[in-house]
């Protein structure tokens, strides 16, 4: 992590030492939460909405931090505790951030996209940890507070960085990449996700493209070669593009694929077959992304290998836990789009092996005004020939049902409001030998449901 002077942190953040000779305090590592304070840290005091960290710094010292940046406009500073003052604390810890990454030998890859970030932002770390010594984005932290403060844990002798790069709205994934200069970028995938604030996929394919605003001058850049939306746009490109996807078109594409239940399956032309411990045909594309990336920094296929099999993907993420009385459960309650929830519709339908196969499935949020009409197609697309019941949660997801009635009997469709009542249905229906998928926006908190099944 960072360990610097406050004489160094306030030439990197435009800052000014006033109380004292306090120059040669060093600071190792940064927090902006007084409840997570390491001895010796820097505390830097974020205003919020809702709250304002300056409140705070008394307790940060008291906590152990050896001192703390200060907002200029903010009133009564703390005497007698080492300060340096700066415009604006948010600003100065991603100034900090940036001058820490530019002060380090470590290659950067970043990653964003629609679906699928977090999954293979975990397959690159563990890949590429065979050979190198690699920090990831841990947990959620990958927006303008975020991934500052990712990079300011990153160790001095860290070789690779893979750093998550999410997003609210235009111009953040910009910000982000113009901090960490990434060597190499990965975008997932475009969907539909923040079409709320968008408008469209093309302004989402815009702003998932602003990862190369900071992207190294012929840099890797690793893309979805199914999305004519990202295709088009390297066309001439002065980065060195390389393609994944299911068609022949990309660089790297999977031919056979089994889909097993302890994972996946598949092969590369002139490769040979790879393994991934996760459910799902969209997992291969995020391991070819981890591939292709791999075989730019001379990871042999024999590691590449490993690595897959020994990756471990972050919670709630089609997870495979064994249920109560012989039942499975596939967890992927994290988050949920139309992509991603066809995505987890089409694993189900293509395991083979269970007595009866169940969907769960909740509202998908922020789609903006055709939200009734994508909730309506995802139900609308379910094999009614490979999937059992359709159990739905939600406002909009009751949207999910009425799509799914076109297909299904009215007795296999069930619709609830009270996630309780959902849970007491679905375990009359349920018995050993069936597998429960259960998805749907974070805001849903469906993994209620999976607890309720899970031993």
């Amino acid at each position: 992590m960072i360990k610097r002077t406050f004489k160094d942190i306030a030439k990197w953040v435009n800052g000014d030492v006033v109380e004292g000779d306090i120059s040669s305090v060093e600071a190792v590592g940064v927090s902006t939460d007084t409840r997570t304070i390491q001895r010796g840290n820097l505390y830097i005091p974020i205003v919020g909405e809702n709250f304002n960290g300056h409140d705070f710094v008394s307790t940060a010292i008291d906590n152990g931090a050896a001192g703390a940046l200060w907002q200029r406009n903010q009133p009564n500073p703390p005497a007698h505790i080492p300060l340096i003052y700066v415009e604006d604390t948010l600003l100065a810890l991603q100034d900090l951030a940036k001058s820490y990454m530019a002060s380090l030998s470590t290659k950067v890859v970043g990653i964003t996209g629609s679906n699928g970030k977090t999954t293979t932002k975990d397959m690159v770390t563990s890949v590429l940890a065979t050979m190198y010594k690699v920090q990831k984005t841990e947990g959620n932290y990958n927006n303008h507070i975020g991934l500052p403060l990712t990079i300011l844990r990153l160790e001095g002798d860290t070789e690779i960085a893979v750093l998550e790069m999410g997003m609210s709205g235009r111009g953040e994934i910009e910000l982000l990449s113009s901090i960490a200069k990434p060597d190499a970028a990965i975008i997932t995938n475009i969907g539909e996700s923040h079409l709320q604030d968008l408008g469209s996929r093309e302004a989402i394919s815009e702003a998932k493209f602003e990862i190369t605003a900071g992207l190294r001058e012929s840099g890797m850049l690793i893309i979805d070669g199914d999305e004519p939306l990202l295709t088009e746009k390297v066309v001439n490109s002065p980065y060195q593009v390389t393609t994944v996807g299911r068609s022949k078109e990309s660089d790297y594409y999977p031919m056979q694929i089994k889909q097993k239940s302890e994972g996946t399956y598949f092969t590369i032309d002139g490769e040979g077959e790879f393994f991934i411990p996760v459910l799902g045909k969209h997992n291969i594309h995020n391991a070819l992304s981890a591939i292709a990336l791999a075989k730019t920094l001379a990871v042999s296929n024999a590691n590449i290998r490993k690595g897959l099999e020994m990756m471990k993907i972050t919670g709630m993420r089609t997870e495979l836990l064994e249920g109560k009385a012989g039942v499975r459960v596939i967890n992927d309650a994290y988050n949920a789009s139309p992509t991603s929830m066809r995505a987890g519709i089409e694993l189900l339908q293509d395991l083979q092996g269970y007595k009866k196969k169940i969907v769960v499935l909740g509202d998908m949020l922020e789609l903006g005004e055709k939200e009734e009409s994508f909730h309506y197609d995802v139900g609308k697309g379910i094999d009614k020939e490979k999937i059992d019941y359709v159990i739905t949660f939600g406002a909009l997801g009751r949207k999910i049902a009425d799509g799914a009635k076109e297909n299904f009997s009215i007795e296999r469709v069930h619709a609830f409001n009270d996630k309780q009542a959902l849970i007491e249905t679905l375990k009359r229906i349920v018995e050993e030998g069936d597998i429960v998928l259960v998805k749907g926006s974070r805001g849903m908190k469906l993994e209620e449901v999976v607890d309720a099944l899970a031993k």
